[in-house]
């Protein structure tokens, strides 16, 4: 029981830190392009993480964690290359669209997880769960609809959905990897999937930013994108894909209190609406993971 309600602390954790990424990447976006935003942003998450973990082994020596193995190397590499996809997709879309819209679209994360979760891994899915999936995909369509009359989807929220649809096979390309050492796995992802952002940045002619910027990037993927993946491979240990991802929903909504309060942008009636039925979605997805806790 100790064991399952640190690791829900960890998945809420998680979810906190992530939450700064779309208002300060939004911010951010004004000087810096897309592609190599992405690129600074897990380069950040692997220079701030092996910081950290050579001061843990300073301190308490090698430990007791395993580390990746040769087995483990198709999942590495789809971990890898759909990091390198998906922050691409989502800062573009995040160019085009509002910090909040984009925050919030990021929930449809957990529908993509919880699929491929059925699809791929088996996972088993309640009516319940269903339902609150059902809620989060309508928000999501309320969210990508530009012009409700001639039913004309945002180029932006295609991009943003394109990028969660990534991250959810991504999350469970890492639950694969969830025995191994979370800090060896975030390093991994960081150096790896910067690196390969950053060559693809450079190949389609975006110049890197000032020296002044880098910094303030690298700051932000150590905490948005380190720490946070940090916490939810530990949570994803005991909670598995489906359940760790219903627990990361509060990102999107911390996100958007951050967004409006930053960006100070009145949203539309239509955001509103979407905004009720994601709440609900994700607190049916919530109550049903509990009571599968309880169970357990």
């Amino acid at each position: 029981m100790k064991q399952t309600s640190r690791a829900v602390w960890y998945a809420a954790l998680a979810a906190a830190l992530y939450a700064l990424n779309a208002p300060l990447s939004k911010l951010l976006l004004a000087d810096v392009p897309p592609m190599m935003m992405a690129a600074f942003l897990y380069l950040g998450a692997g220079m701030g993480m092996l910081v950290v973990g050579l001061v843990r082994r300073s301190k308490t020596g090698a430990g007791k964690e395993i580390s990746l193995t040769r087995k483990d190397r198709p999942y590495v590499i789809g971990m890898v290359a759909l990091d390198i996809i998906a922050p691409i997709l989502l800062m573009t879309g995040l160019s085009m669209t509002t910090s909040a819209n984009a925050s919030l679209l990021n929930n449809f994360e957990i529908v993509a997880t919880t699929l491929i979760a059925l699809l791929l891994f088996k996972e088993k899915i309640s009516k319940q769960l269903w339902i609150g999936i059902g809620f989060v995909t309508l928000s999501s369509l309320l969210l990508s609809v530009e012009d409700a009359t001639s039913f004309h989807f945002s180029l932006g929220s295609i991009f943003v959905l394109m990028a969660c649809a990534c991250w959810g096979l991504e999350n469970n390309c890492t639950r694969k990897l969830s025995h191994s050492d979370p800090l060896e796995i975030v390093v991994v992802k960081g150096f790896g999937s910067g690196s390969g952002s950053l060559v693809i940045a450079l190949c389609v002619g975006e110049k890197i930013p000032s020296l002044l910027l880098i910094p303030q990037v690298l700051l932000l993927g150590f905490v948005a994108y380190g720490l946070s993946i940090f916490f939810y491979v530990y949570a994803q240990r005991t909670l598995g894909a489906a359940k760790t991802s219903s627990y990361y929903a509060l990102a999107p909504f911390i996100g958007v209190v951050f967004s409006l309060a930053i960006f100070r942008q009145l949203p539309t009636g239509r955001f509103w609406l979407a905004l009720a039925m994601m709440i609900l979605g994700t607190i049916i997805v919530t109550k049903d993971s509990m009571k599968e806790q309880a169970q357990q």
